[in-house]
């Protein structure tokens, strides 16, 4: 069975929806990297949210800005996919799909992300270089990475 992606703004998520996302990042960003920070940010309402469905369940999530929103660029964050997917390729998909949706959504081929250091690898293998030292962010070190066209 596939993976069915929804793109949807702040406003057009149900509440279903929004509590899925907001478990998944809860899930992985505050209990799996055992980082306790501010996920729910004010943010959300901005960004037009990404979404992968599989078996009825939302298991891959990201956001994304248009330019000036969150950097100069366009930009994607809380890329997220269910521990238990990550060996379907589904991370890359959602990566694959948030770059679509950014030029179908905003016209934009520039994208600037912050990267989790250890995902360096993972980001390159989309096109995106490191633009930045490593720094820390809720203390996990983080590089800044862009794709420029």
């Amino acid at each position: 069975m596939p993976i069915i992606w929804k793109t949807k703004t702040f406003d057009e998520l149900s509440t279903q929806e929004l509590y899925q996302i907001l478990r998944l990042r809860s899930e992985v960003f505050v209990v799996e990297q055992n980082c306790v920070y501010q996920d729910i940010d004010n943010k959300d309402q901005k960004a037009l949210h990404l979404f992968g469905e599989f078996e009825g369940e939302i298991i891959a999530h990201s956001r994304l800005f248009k330019p000036g929103d969150y950097f100069e660029f366009s930009s994607i964050g809380r890329v997220v996919v269910a521990e238990k997917h990550r060996d379907k390729n589904f991370g890359h998909e959602l990566i694959n799909q948030s770059i679509l949706e950014i030029k179908k959504h905003f016209k934009e081929d520039n994208i600037t992300i912050s990267a989790q250091l250890y995902l360096k690898k993972f980001y390159e293998f989309h096109g995106f270089i490191t633009t930045s030292e490593e720094y820390l962010e809720d203390d996990i070190p983080h590089i800044e990475m862009k794709i420029t066209k």
